[in-house]
């Protein structure tokens, strides 16, 4: 099955740009418009994050959201076929501070959002990083033929690809050696008891606290990733460097930062984040005041 379904969509990828955007645009005409896929959660959230505007006005954002999504989606069929030559046409990226921090023996850890495109940001980090191993950790898909599809996208450029559910196992490993992470912490956590509690948009929502408790922990450098979309097809990654030492950071200081610094770029650029997360899913609790961080 993964032969016939990779060779479907390597013959799919073989198509140029144009005629790849004129499908996205037939299915975004479809998830939009007909099936209205998960519209609700949308409108929903680009209510909480905005509510200054108008719902013209986030609707327009909403399409544009859509639109990304189903780029993103011929995007990711195209890197099957996709030449390295088009590729750094196409999708740029700054890493230079990355490496300076990694020549000063430091492990650099990188917190990226869910910006588009998700896939590009893995391989533009691993193109751009020269002086220490880089490592992405993914959550595998449940079809083991998609997932394996994926999973040979995403080791293009030699990352070291840790699934989420290993990453415990893996971890003190991972400890002992060179290396750069990647991490996309803003996505609701499970056992939301236990995590960070903070506003996000005006609303609490709780963040993951593992990047931020461990970075702490093991004195890593951490540095922020923002993705911007110039024009349809083109990508320009920029880093931030926030800390060189985060064993400095007082407790949820990193994550009150990578709040402040998501929103930021989210307000910048708001069709090109995956608004179709359920992201104010749980309801803050009296019970969770202790992980309670904002001010």
């Amino acid at each position: 099955m993964f032969y016939i379904l990779y060779g479907i969509l390597y013959l799919i990828s073989l198509l140029p740009f144009f005629i790849l955007y004129l499908f996205s645009d037939g299915l975004c005409f479809i998830i939009y418009r007909v099936i209205r896929y998960r519209k609700s959660v949308v409108m929903s959230n680009l209510a909480i994050a905005f509510p200054e505007k108008t719902i013209a006005e986030r609707k327009k954002i909403a399409k544009g959201f859509y639109r990304n999504f189903c780029d993103y989606i011929v995007e990711s069929i195209k890197l099957l076929s996709m030449s390295d030559r088009q590729f750094d046409k196409r999708v740029k990226g700054d890493f230079s501070i990355v490496d300076r921090l990694a020549r000063e023996g430091k492990n650099v850890q990188i917190h990226g959002g869910h910006q588009f495109n998700f896939e590009y940001c893995n391989l533009v980090t691993a193109r751009n990083t020269h002086e220490i191993p880089f490592v992405g950790v993914y959550m595998p898909i449940t079809n083991k033929t998609f997932n394996q599809i994926i999973y040979k996208v995403r080791a293009r450029y030699g990352t070291q690809l840790i699934s989420k559910p290993d990453f415990k196992k893996h971890y003190r490993v991972l400890l002992k050696q060179r290396y750069v992470m990647t991490l996309g912490a803003d996505q609701n956590p499970g056992f939301v008891a236990i995590q960070y509690w903070l506003n996000f948009f005006g609303k609490p929502a709780p963040f993951v606290m593992g990047p931020d408790k461990g970075a702490v922990a093991h004195n890593l450098a951490v540095v922020f990733l923002q993705s911007k979309k110039p024009k349809r097809g083109y990508y320009v990654y920029e880093c931030t460097e926030v800390v060189s030492n985060a064993a400095e950071c007082k407790k949820g200081e990193l994550t009150l930062l990578y709040r402040d610094f998501l929103e930021k770029v989210i307000r910048e650029e708001p069709s090109n984040y995956l608004w179709s997360h359920k992201r104010w899913k749980y309801e803050f609790k009296e019970e969770f005041r202790d992980q309670w961080i904002d001010k």
